[in-house]
């Protein structure tokens, strides 16, 4: 009885209403006999020839680190009995599970609870919110309010959650009428949830108004505006409100510096940094992993090297992340050869280590040795991406495919190509078929490299998103050698998706390789015309004063006073929402 409940979590995979069951498990087999527990009772009726006592057990519940340790910690109350007739060690392991995230197990645990109380349908939401399937929490809340439950704050802090991560603003609301229905909206955890729910949804004007009603505001609230502004892009405000904050932690300072270098601007992650560090602060890994990722994108060698000294001097263990970003901050930097001596130190490495070591091989360094580099992958897992470990993905084949475009290898790319598509069963995309198209181009194959072009799946969704990623990238893997040929595959791209722009960021770096600068004026001002979108700036950064890039390219272009009083009416708003929470109660007192 004991070994098939124990193996129960493994096999557990029901459809998601069977979950929602309040009976108590059912079982043909005897089960033991209730024990009566104390508080000082042990797992046993012979308390003191136990090891294990009650004590004892909650610590190592506690303590526990992973799933495997929870499992093992199950398995003894199981076999003892005391799982199935003590209501204290259910609640306790299913407080625990949610923890881990583990949906299926915590919903086992879940259906061994007879009537179960709002705590342990908020354990059970909570694991949704921090699983992969967090739609279901929300199927698992409106079936328990069915079954008559009582909700209250700590209810709708993982469901709120839970749709911040679904996406769906409709469903983000209603879960916000029902938190005021139910009196909790001006609880401050569940204000901060709305906050965070809002900001991933991009409706500034809702998290704008939950931060300015709010009573109280704690450390969470402040990083929570500050965030919602730098998802949305508006890096101003949120250098203002993070200029406003009564308390900074590492969490505040992470947020505006990783805004910072996501959106373009390394310059002004790296000023922040020195100021945090000035600060006392000594930052994180993410810290770290968003400095290197702007020393990177700037070319500043000499920075991302202190940075690097300064992780040897803090750190005691190596870490797999920051060595990565390692790697891709000396590959951009183009110290291939530094980068390649952090990746041989690394004891432990994954997919995205290697991607981004062939990478800095392959578009920053030496094609051959990227390419050798990715043969060591392909033989250390077995050939064909078997089952041992690590298998090449569409990155690893980008950087691949980029190598012999550069090396002139046609044969040799016509291969890793197929393999790409045959072998690994890898759906090709916007930058496999860009460096296809130079490699046919570089062997002299104009049309080959146009059909392929041609060819490109009009129905991918993401393929508008992923050229626009990777425009910047494969800048060294573009028409060279024949500008006219570069130049007609960029307008029939365009032909086929006149509203895509990162076409005519491919049309501008023809242009630009060959020195034609009135084209380029001119492909600006096409894309202004037909409002597109935005073509990037050159974003430079002096090495004392950060220079902003200003986004006025639509105001400019039409000039009409109604514009005009838009934008300050813009501006207006942004200083008012700055002087609205200045003048509220900053935080909360304990």
């Amino acid at each position: 009885m004991a070994r098939i409940s124990i193996r129960e979590p493994f096999k557990f995979r029901h459809n998601i209403f069977t979950h929602f069951s309040l009976a108590p498990p059912t079982t043909t087999t005897t089960r033991p006999p209730p024990i009566n527990i104390s508080p000082s009772s042990s797992f046993s009726s012979s308390s003191s020839s136990s090891i294990f006592n009650e004590d004892r057990a909650i610590s190592f519940i506690e303590s526990c680190r992973n799933i495997k340790q929870l499992y093992q910690i199950h398995a003894h109350l199981v076999t003892s009995g005391l799982f199935f007739h003590n209501l204290f060690w259910k609640i306790r392991i299913l407080k625990h599970s949610s923890d881990f995230g583990d949906v299926d197990y915590t919903v086992f645990v879940f259906k061994c609870i007879y009537n179960p109380s709002t705590f342990c349908i908020n354990s059970v939401l909570k694991a949704y919110s921090n699983s992969c399937v967090p739609d279901q929490a929300v199927v698992f809340y409106f079936q328990m309010v069915k079954n008559g439950l009582v909700s209250n704050s700590y209810t709708f802090v993982p469901l709120l959650g839970s749709c911040a991560k679904m996406g769906c603003v409709v469903i983000g609301r209603i879960c916000h009428g029902l938190a005021v229905k139910n009196g909790v909206d001006l609880v401050l955890p569940v204000q901060n949830s709305l906050i965070h729910m809002y900001g991933c949804f991009r409706v500034l004007e809702s998290a704008r108004k939950v931060f300015v009603e709010m009573p109280m505001r704690d450390l969470i609230s402040w990083n929570s505006i500050v965030d919602v502004y730098v998802r949305s892009g508006d890096l101003w405000v949120a250098h203002e409100l993070f200029d406003a904050m009564p308390e900074r932690n590492v969490i505040s300072w992470n947020i505006m510096i990783s805004g910072y270098s996501k959106s373009g601007d390394p310059g002004c992650s790296l000023k922040l940094f020195r100021e945090m560090m000035k600060s006392g602060f000594k930052g994180s890994d993410t810290t770290m992993v968003s400095v290197l990722t702007a020393c990177g994108r700037s070319a500043r060698l000499r920075e991302g090297r202190s940075v690097h000294g300064f992780i040897i001097r803090t750190l005691v263990k190596p870490n797999m992340i920051l060595d990565t970003s390692l790697i891709d901050m000396y590959s951009k930097c183009r110290k291939v050869e530094l980068a390649k001596w952090v990746f041989d130190k690394m004891e432990d490495k994954n997919l995205i280590s290697w991607n981004a070591m062939i990478l800095g091989h392959c578009i920053h360094g030496k094609p051959e040795a990227g390419l050798q580099l990715f043969a060591a992958l392909v033989d250390q897992t077995g050939g064909g991406g078997g089952a041992k470990s690590i298998s090449p993905d569409e990155i690893t084949f980008i950087g691949v495919l980029c190598a012999c475009a550069r090396a002139a290898m046609l044969t040799e790319g016509r291969n890793y190509f197929s393999q790409m598509i045959h072998l690994y069963k890898i759906k090709p995309n916007f930058p496999h078929f860009w460096c296809m198209a130079n490699l046919y181009a570089g062997a002299g194959l104009v049309e080959e490299a146009e059909e392929i072009l041609r060819k490109m799946p009009e129905d991918d969704e993401d393929l508008s998103a992923e050229s626009l990623v990777w425009t910047n990238l494969l800048s060294s893997c573009r028409f060279q050698g024949n500008v006219a040929l570069g130049e007609r595959i960029a307008k029939t791209l365009i032909d086929m998706d006149p509203h895509d722009v990162s076409y005519y960021r491919l049309l501008l770096n023809v242009y630009a390789v060959a020195g034609r600068l009135e084209d380029m004026a001119r492909v600006k001002e096409l894309v202004k015309a037909r409002r597109i979108g935005r073509m990037p700036g050159c974003g430079l950064v002096d090495l004392k004063e950060i220079v902003h890039k200003l986004k006025v390219g639509l105001f400019v272009a039409e000039g009409s006073e109604e514009d005009v009083n838009t934008m300050i009416n813009k501006c207006s708003e942004k200083s008012s929402l700055v002087t609205a929470v200045s003048m509220q109660p900053p935080l909360c007192e304990e």
